[in-house]
Parts: C-alpha cells; sequence; structure tokens
C-alpha cells in the first residue's frame, strides 16, 4: 500500500474538506472513524470510497475500496478524535428520496423519530441508536438540525446510522405530510396535556417528535402533532435531556 506523505494529496485534501457540512452535503460523502464503525461499515455493506490508516496500523480485513497508510502527523490532523485508532474511512452517504423513504419506514414496528433542531452530536448519535434498538423504522430531520453525517455524530451512533434509514425533511409541514401519507400518529411531548406517554399505544406507526436540547419542540410542530404526552418528573426538575426523554418513550413501544 501508498503512504500518504504530503498535504497536496488529494486523499487528504478530501478528508479535510469533509469535516465541513456543506462539501458532505455536495459530494454526497463523510467520514467514519474507528474499527468498529468501521467493522460495522463493512458487515452491513456500505459503500466505502477509501481506508485511510496511520503509518503502523495493522489492517486486520481486507477493504473493498482503495486503502492507504498516511503519515502519523498528518493522519492526526484529520482524525476527529483525541485518541485515534488510527483508521478511519471516506463512504458514500445513503441518500433516500420521499418514496424510498416511506416504503422502507413500513419495516419493523413502521415508528419513526422525528428530530426537531437538534444540535448535539453525542444526544443524536444516542437517539439514533436507541432507535435502532427499540426496533424503530426510520429518523427524520427537521432543517436547523445538525448534521446526522458529522463525524461525531457517525461515531455516537456506534453503527447504527448504516442500519436506519434517514430522511431530512425541509420543513415541518414536509416532515408531517410524508409521515401522515405513511400512515403515522404523530406524538409531541409537552406540559399542556393531561395524557402520560404510557396512556398512548405507542407499539406502532408512531412518528414521534423530540425537540431541540434548548427550546423544544417548535410551536408549529405542536400544532400540527395528532397528540400531545408528558412523562411525570417530580421535585423541581421540568426537563430532561433530549435523549433520555427519547430513549424513555421509544422503548414504551416494546414494552407493550
Amino acid at each position: 500500500m501508498s503512504i500518504i506523505a504530503s498535504k497536496e494529496n488529494q486523499i487528504y485534501k478530501l478528508c479535510s474538506k469533509l469535516t465541513a457540512r456543506k462539501y458532505r452535503d455536495a459530494c454526497g460523502q463523510y467520514l467514519a472513524e474507528g474499527e468498529r464503525v468501521i467493522h460495522d461499515a463493512l458487515k452491513t455493506r456500505q459503500k466505502l470510497v477509501y481506508v485511510i490508516m496511520e503509518e503502523g496500523y495493522r489492517p486486520v480485513y481486507d477493504f473493498p475500496c482503495t486503502a492507504v497508510f498516511m503519515e502519523r502527523k498528518l493522519f492526526q490532523k484529520i482524525a476527529q478524535t483525541a485518541a485515534s485508532q488510527g483508521i478511519l474511512a471516506v463512504l458514500e452517504k445513503r441518500q433516500l428520496d420521499e418514496k424510498q423513504f416511506r416504503e422502507a419506514i413500513k419495516k419493523k414496528s413502521g415508528n419513526v423519530i422525528l428530530l426537531d433542531r437538534l444540535q448535539d452530536p453525542g444526544n443524536i448519535g444516542t437517539i439514533i441508536r436507541t432507535a435502532d434498538a427499540a426496533g424503530y423504522s426510520g429518523v427524520m430531520t427537521i432543517k436547523g438540525t445538525a448534521d446526522l453525517y458529522a463525524p461525531k455524530i457517525v461515531r455516537a451512533a456506534a453503527g447504527s446510522l448504516f442500519r436506519m434509514p434517514v430522511f431530512a425533511a425541509d420543513s415541518p409541514q414536509q416532515a408531517i405530510s410524508l409521515l401522515e401519507a405513511a400512515g403515522k400518529r404523530i406524538l409531541a411531548t409537552g406540559f399542556d396535556t393531561e395524557l402520560y406517554y404510557w396512556d398512548m399505544d405507542m407499539r406502532r406507526d408512531i412518528g414521534l417528535i423530540i425537540g431541540n436540547e434548548g427550546n423544544g419542540i417548535s410551536p408549529e410542530l405542536m400544532q400540527l402533532a395528532h397528540s400531545i404526552i408528558k412523562i411525570p418528573m417530580t421535585g423541581s426538575i421540568d426537563s430532561l435531556n433530549a435523549s433520555v426523554a427519547a430513549g424513555i418513550l421509544m422503548y414504551e413501544s416494546l414494552r407493550k
């Protein structure tokens, strides 16, 4: 295998650019880092473009794409973790249109998680991973949500992003229209309701909205929701971490 030793190398330049959302959107590619994540990418037959390894790394797999080594000082510049495992990959995005996403969310429970302007990579990655574990069929985002293909989110999702169909809606109206056309009941969380989450049948065909960490669900989506539910809280606590709340609600579909 060749060793990349120059910042002028095209693969190095590509990896550097893919740290920016606008370039990921433009070229339809993204970065995934770490042994477990790349193992899951291979296992789920993702489209790998390049595998880049730090000099001295000992590969375990044969890669179905161009694989190269990179000098340590260059690799550390494109690595997204402080203690990198010495391997990352460039992958092609799975980009579904509305029809393809609608077909994909008919599988399993048919439940879908809708992220409304969430920004924290750890929250988003954890929610995607939990949705996968809870048998959800897909993930939607509203414009204003962080890019699901950002390196920190890809890593936090721990391979679940490869298995979960995703779709980015341009507006609340587009998101709700798509979910309603697929026969989903739209649930939002809020305080102005007498319904607790266990009062709803959440086993199948739910579109569950999770709101922004600081501002919650937008008023527009609250108006479009079919039902508003709440999670009981005691003491002086008036809100939960977004990923914690999402986990409680998504696992209700399995409890029943």
